[in-house]
């Protein structure tokens, strides 16, 4: 029986992660766009719930340290916007807690950078806001999202839509698709282009 189970969830899984290659044109664009924004001094925010706020801090760590052991390079500049418990509880008990990541990028953000967003449903609150923010400061969005992109798919720049309901295969689909997009930013980077 658990063979028959694990079969079907990796089958699932992978043809959902197949489904991106429908957002080609998308995620070259995001390669572009990041590499462009870290060659004019800008860095990358993440921001992410739940399990995308993990997603986020496992992508920023790979952009401070390294994708690849192969590779060694500098850092390269990225924050997760989800920062740490305790600017989290300040906002949530002094503010609201679907502004902390649209209050981080007021004070963090500026017009260089790249904003990435996460988000399994593209209806988060705190998602939405941020890209309120981002549109106000100039700040160029890109919208990892699940679903059919949600609200949020309208405020982003570049919405990168996982076509799925099912809430694992899109955050496995949105950790490959991370790593693949920092893998060619890196590559990129160190190649000069």
């Amino acid at each position: 029986m658990i063979n028959k189970e694990l079969k079907e969830y990796l089958d699932n899984s992978i043809k959902v992660k197949k489904t991106l290659f429908k957002n080609f044109k998308e995620i070259k664009n995001s390669i572009n766009f990041i590499t462009r924004s870290i060659h004019s001094g800008g860095k990358v925010l993440i921001a992410g719930n739940g399990g995308s706020a993990a997603d986020a801090q496992h992508l920023v760590a790979e952009f401070l340290v390294r994708l690849q052991s192969k590779v060694n390079r500098k850092g390269i500049a990225a924050i997760t916007l989800a920062q740490d418990s305790s600017t989290i509880t300040a906002c949530s008990n002094d503010y609201n807690f679907e502004l902390l990541f649209a209050r981080n990028l007021e004070t963090l953000g500026s017009k260089k950078d790249i904003l990435i967003v996460i988000s399994t449903s593209g209806n988060s609150q705190n998602i939405y806001e941020v890209l309120k923010v981002a549109k106000k400061m100039k700040i160029f969005s890109i919208g990892f999202f699940g679903n059919k992109g949600g609200k949020c798919k309208k405020l982003t720049n570049i919405p990168i839509i996982v076509d799925s309901r099912i809430t694992s295969h899109i955050q496995e689909a949105h950790i490959t698709l991370g790593h693949f997009i920092f893998m060619n930013v890196e590559k990129k980077i160190i190649d000069k282009k």
